[in-house]
C-alpha cells in the first residue's frame, strides 16, 4: 500500500494516529539504512515512481508531508507557508524549486532536479550522497577535462549546499569518478591559479565519510597544463574531520615536461591554514607530486598571518607518492600516527621519483635580513610523528629540515631518518631495521650546525642492517641508550659539537665508534658496549689535526669495549680516554694531546697499548695492562714512538 499524506502537526493528532496505523510497516521499510558494517547502500533510496495524487501549493503552515510517491513540480516554483516538513518514504521531489520558510526536509530528497530556498534545515545532521542524483559522471571511458572538472564543481557544491542545511556528517559509499582540479574557474580577466581553490573545498565544522567503494581520481595533467593541484582541500576552515575512501593521483598517466625538475606534478590532499583537522583511514595512491602539502596563509611575522594548527593524519596507508607522502611546511600541534608508508619518491612505470624522496619532509622556509636578523617566513613546532610504518622509501622515512619540538616515536622504520637545523628534536623507541638498498646507508643522521640547533636527542632506538647505524654531525646532540646491531659502523662522528653519547649498545661487524678526516669538540662518549666481531672497537684518524681544531676535545669515559682488534687514534688531536674497559688493546701514532688513563685493558693477541710515530703531549698513566696472551713480540706497553720525550708514562702496572 503507497501512503501519500498530508499531516497537520499541531492539531490533527489523532489524524496523524490514524496514519500510522493504517500505512502497512512494509512502506517505512522500502527505504534503505546502513548496515551492521555501515556500509551504504550502492544505490538511491528513491525506489517509488508512483506519481503523487496531491498538490502542495494550497499548503498550509504547520504541515508534514511523506513523500511516498514521485512529486513532479514541472518547473513550477512553490513558494511554502511556515513550518512544513518534507519526510522521505521511497519516494521522490523533481523539477521545481520549493522555497521555505522554516521548514525541513529530509536529505534523500535533495538532488540535482530540485531547487531548494529560504528557511529550511535538513530532518538529519546526517546526509547520504548518490552520484547519480548530482549528475556526477563515473569511470574512466566516458570522462574528460570538461566532464572532471564538472564533476569537481559538483562535488564541493554538494559539500556546501548540504552544511548550510545543516548536514553536519557528508557520506559516501559507492562512487569512482576521476576530477579536474589544475584548470583555473574563476572567470575574472587574468585570473591567479590557486592550487587550494581549485580542489574540492571540504567546509568547517563538517565530517566526510567514505568507505572502500568510495574511488576519487585525479584527471591527469598534459603536456598543455603544468599547474598541480588536489583532489581535496582544506582552504581557510576548521573542525573537519574525513574518514575512509581511496584517493589516486596522476603520477603514470600524467605527461611531464621534458625539462621537469622533479618539481612538476599533483598532490592528493591540500591542508591550507586548517584547524583542527582530522584525516583517519585513508588510501592513498600515486600522488604526482605527493600526498599531503600542509601550509598556512601569510607568513609568521606578519599580522595576516593565518597558521595551520591542531593537524591528525593517522591510520592512512600512502603509497608510491612521487617526491614525498607529507610535506610539512607550515603547521603547529600536528600529529600523524599509525600509518603506513610505502615506497615514497621511488621511480614508477612513467615518472622519475621527483626530488626530495622522503616520506615526510618537514621544511619551513626562513632567511637572515639585511641586519643578520632569522626571520621565519614559516614556521612548524610541536609535530608528533609515532606509531608509523615505512618501507621503500628512495630518500628515506623523514627529513626535518627546520623547525620546533618534534618528536618521532615508536615507529618501524625501513629507511632513515635525518635532521638539521632543529631544536627540541626527540627520536625515541623507534625500531629501525633496513630494508633493500637502505642496508647501504646509515639508520639516523643528526646533522645541522648554528644557534638554532640544540637540545635534540636520540634514545632507546633499535638499529639493526645499515652500514652505519647513526652519523653524528651536529650541535648538543645527545644519544643514549640505543641497541645498535648488524651495522659495518656503529656511530660515526663528523664535525659534531657538544654531542653525549651514553649508555649505548653497539654490536657490528666493523668499527665500534669512527671519525675519519673530520674534526669533533666537546663530546663526552660514556657509558657504552661496544662489540666488533672484526673491525676496530675505536678508529679515529685525521681527526681534529688541522690548527684551527687544536683545542677541540673528545672523552671517552667507563666505556666497554669487546673485540680482538685495537682501538685506533692516528694523526688525531685532543682525545681522553679513562676508565675504559678494553679487549683488544690501543694503537697511538701522529698524535696530540692525548690522554690514556686509569683504564683495564685485556690486549689478547697484541700489544696492550702501542706506541708509533710521533707525539705530541701524550700521557699514559695509572692503567691496569694484562699481558698479552701472543707471546714475547707483544708487551703491555709498546713503545715506538719517535718523539720519546713527549710521552709521560707513569702508574701504569702490567699483570
Amino acid at each position: 500500500m503507497i501512503c501519500s499524506k498530508i499531516k497537520h502537526t499541531h492539531y490533527l493528532f489523532l489524524v496523524f494516529i490514524v496514519f500510522i496505523i493504517s500505512c502497512s510497516k512494509d512502506s517505512f521499510d522500502d527505504t534503505t539504512t546502513d548496515n551492521e558494517e555501515g556500509v551504504i547502500s550502492d544505490t538511491p533510496e528513491n525506489s517509488i515512481t508512483t506519481p503523487c495524487d496531491f498538490d502542495i501549493s494550497n499548503l498550509t503552515a504547520d504541515t508534514t508531508i511523506t513523500i511516498d510517491c514521485l512529486l513532479d513540480l514541472n518547473g513550477a516554483t512553490v513558494t511554502l507557508p511556515a513550518n512544513v516538513n518534507f519526510e522521505f518514504a521511497g519516494g521522490d521531489i523533481v523539477n521545481g524549486k520549493l522555497i521555505f520558510s522554516n521548514g525541513t526536509i529530509d536529505g534523500r530528497l535533495l538532488s540535482s532536479k530540485l531547487e531548494i530556498e529560504g528557511d529550511v534545515s535538513l530532518a538529519s545532521p546526517i546526509f547520504k550522497f548518490y552520484a547519480v542524483r548530482w549528475d556526477i559522471v563515473e569511470g574512466r571511458s566516458k570522462t574528460t577535462s570538461e566532464v572532471a572538472l564538472k564533476n569537481t564543481e559538483i562535488l564541493e557544491k554538494v559539500f556546501f549546499f548540504t552544511k548550510k542545511l545543516g548536514a553536519s556528517t557528508f557520506k559516501i559509499d559507492k562512487l569512482d569518478a576521476f576530477f579536474e582540479v589544475t584548470k583555473t574557474t574563476s572567470t575574472a580577466i587574468n585570473a591567479n591559479w590557486y592550487p587550494t581553490l581549485e580542489a574540492v573545498n571540504i567546509p568547517s565544522n563538517f565530517t566526510l565519510e567514505m568507505t572502500d567503494n568510495t574511488h576519487l581520481r585525479i584527471f591527469p595533467g598534459d603536456k598543455h597544463n603544468r599547474n598541480g593541484g588536489a583532489i581535496l582541500a582544506v582552504r581557510d576552515a576548521e573542525n573537519i574531520t574525513v574518514t575512509g575512501g581511496n584517493l589516486y593521483g596522476d603520477r603514470d598517466q600524467r605527461v611531464f615536461s621534458p625539462d621537469d625538475n622533479g618539481l612538476e606534478g599533483s598532490h592528493l590532499f591540500y591542508i591550507h591554514s586548517g584547524r583542527n583537522i582530522i584525516v583517519d583511514g585513508v588510501n592513498f595512491q600515486d600522488g604526482s607530486s605527493g600526498t599531503f602539502a600542509i601550509f598556512s596563509f601569510g607568513f609568521s611575522y606578519n599580522p595576516d598571518y593565518n597558521p595551520t594548527k591542531n593537524v591528525t593524519i593517522r591510520n592512512c596507508v600512502i603509497k608510491n607518492s612521487r617526491r614525498m607522502a607529507i610535506a610539512l611546511v607550515d603547521g603547529r600541534d600536528i600529529t600523524i600516527e599509525n600509518n603506513t608508508f610505502i615506497d615514497a619518491g621511488q621511480p614508477s612505470e612513467n615518472t622519475d621519483g621527483g626530488e626530495v624522496g622522503y616520506a615526510i619532509n618537514i621544511e619551513p622556509e626562513r632567511f637572515r635580513d639585511e641586519n643578520g636578523v632569522l626571520k621565519e617566513r614559516q614556521r612548524v613546532f610541536n609535530v608528533s610523528i609515532k606509531g608509523n610504518k615505512e618501507s621503500g622509501s628512495r630518500g628515506g622515512f623523514l627529513t626535518l629540515t627546520i623547525g620546533q619540538d618534534i618528536t618521532v616515536e615508536n615507529n618501524e622504520i625501513g629507511t632513515r631518518v635525518v635532521y638539521s637545523l632543529v631544536s627540541g628534536v626527540k627520536i625515541i623507541n623507534n625500531k629501525f631495521k633496513a630494508i633493500g638498498t637502505a642496508t647501504d646507508s646509515w639508520g639516523i643522521f643528526a646533522a645541522g650546525s648554528g644557534e638554532t640547533v640544540f637540545n635534540n636527542e636520540i634514545a632507546h632506538n633499535t638499529i639493526e642492517g645499515y652500514s652505519a647505524g647513526i652519523i653524528v654531525g651536529s650541535y648538543d646532540a645527545y644519544i643514549h641508550d640505543n641497541a645498535i646491531t648488524n651495522c659495518g659502523a656503529g656511530i660515526q662522528l663528523s664535525k659534531a659539537t657538544k654531542a653525549r653519547i651514553h649508555s649505548n649498545t653497539i654490536t657490528v661487524e666493523k668499527n665500534g665508534i669512527q671519525a675519519t678526516n673530520t674534526n669533533n669538540n666537546d663530546i663526552e662518549i660514556q657509558n657504552n658496549t661496544i662489540t666488533s666481531a672484526s673491525g676496530f672497537l675505536v678508529y679515529f684518524a685525521q681527526m681534529n689535526n688541522q690548527a684551527a681544531h687544536e683545542n677541540q676535545k673528545v672523552i671517552f669515559d667507563t666505556n666497554k669495549f669487546i673485540g680482538s682488534r685495537a682501538i685506533t687514534f692516528s694523526n688525531s688531536n685532543g682525545i681522553t680516554f679513562r676508565n675504559n674497559e678494553v679487549d683488544g688493546g690501543l694503537e697511538v701514532g701522529n698524535t696530540k694531546h692525548i690522554d690514556i688513563s686509569s683504564n683495564i685493558i685485556r690486549p689478547g693477541d697484541r700489544s696492550g697499548i702501542r706506541l708509533f710515530d710521533t707525539h705530541l703531549d701524550t700521557k699514559i698513566t695509572n692503567n691496569t695492562i694484562y699481558q698479552p696472551t701472543g707471546g714475547t713480540r707483544y708487551s703491555c706497553i709498546d713503545n715506538n714512538s719517535t718523539t720519546p720525550s713527549e710521552v709521560t708514562t707513569s702508574g701504569n702496572t702490567c699483570n
